[in-house]
């Protein structure tokens, strides 16, 4: 997998589009004054955390004694997942936190920008490119750095596009991350069985 294709998998499931409506009600009770410096935090949190999964994600597999299969199939059907509910998705979100907290790594570092499903990725992805770690790196910051940008100007983003156009652009990426999420699935199958 070359370095844009690995930047765009990654950035389609940390959806930062489909994110908007939940960092707008996380940062609404939040300083406008502050509001920039919490998500910068946050980001810069998400990014580390990314970056750590990277790089020890073969020692995780080797420790858990997971094999590479393993792990594509059921990172296939993670993702499959997160992509039939970004088609699908059900009313109403819950963050956790009271109004006029602020987030401290939950729910906006973890599981928002790192979720499950993108750690499961960066392990993947660690575990059948071992020496292209150095490329993996500068995909996982093109895709945050994409996700970033967009959460940073989250108001421009939801003035641009409006609720009812960050919903289709969030099935559009959906139905692309049910493609890929198919991909690894089989890819996964195809290498347990040879």
């Amino acid at each position: 997998m070359d370095i844009l294709s690995a930047a765009t998998m990654l950035f389609l499931i940390m959806d930062p589009l489909g994110n908007l409506p939940i960092v707008l009600s996380i940062l609404k009770h939040i300083d406008p004054k502050r509001r920039r410096k919490v998500l910068i935090r946050e980001l810069i949190f998400a990014l580390l955390i990314l970056m750590l999964f990277l790089f020890a994600g073969q020692s995780i597999l080797s420790f858990l004694h997971v094999q590479p299969e393993t792990l594509s199939i059921s990172g296939g059907i993670i993702l499959f997942i997160i992509a039939i509910k970004m088609i699908f998705p059900s009313a109403g979100s819950i963050t956790g936190l009271a109004a006029g907290e602020e987030p401290f790594i939950v729910p906006m570092a973890i599981p928002m920008i790192a979720g499950p499903s993108v750690i499961a990725a960066l392990l993947l992805l660690s575990s059948q490119h071992p020496d292209k770690l150095v490329e993996l790196s500068a995909s996982v910051v093109i895709a945050w750095g994409a996700t970033f940008f967009i959460l940073m100007f989250y108001g421009f983003f939801n003035r641009l596009l409006g609720e009812r156009g960050l919903k289709a652009v969030e099935r559009l990426m959906g139905l692309l991350l049910v493609m890929i999420s198919t991909q690894m699935f089989l890819d996964g199958v195809k290498s347990y069985l040879r």
